[in-house]
């Protein structure tokens, strides 16, 4: 079965569309694209979804068909919690609470409607589905 990187890669590249031209075309930040591509993002939020879907005329419903799945309850929110705060703080060699493996971390800078620069912490397990978003 195809990857969600997979998937949205073969949509762009059957519209003609490089990484730049389906960011414009859907009004995303190209970096997002890369990340969508090279499965560092792995799940989407409501309205990247819509925004894809439109610009790679299909369904928001086709797109989280490859979407990963897991159950959410495998770790519990003070530990989401407690993990965004270590990365937040800048703290290395953080290990998947579910398997143990290295996870991969990130902060991303966005901002809100007011202009205010918010940071976010994100991580994913280098082995299983395990993410922080």
């Amino acid at each position: 079965m195809e990857t969600l990187a997979q998937f949205i890669q073969h949509k762009r590249e059957d519209l003609g569309l490089s990484p730049l031209g389906l960011a414009r075309k859907c009004n995303l930040n190209t970096a997002l694209i890369e990340e969508i591509e090279a499965s560092k993002e792995l799940f989407l939020s409501v309205t990247v979804r819509q925004n894809l879907a439109k610009a790679l005329k299909c369904t928001p419903e086709d797109i989280k068909a490859y979407e990963k799945d897991y159950d959410i309850k495998l770790v519990s929110p003070e530990v989401i919690e407690s993990l965004k705060e270590l990365i937040l703080n800048g703290s290395g060699g953080l290990t998947c609470p579910v398997c143990g493996a290295a996870l991969v971390t990130r902060i991303a800078r966005m901002y809100d409607l007011e202009d205010n620069l918010m940071l976010h912490p994100k991580a994913h397990c280098s082995k299983c589905v395990f993410q922080v978003s």
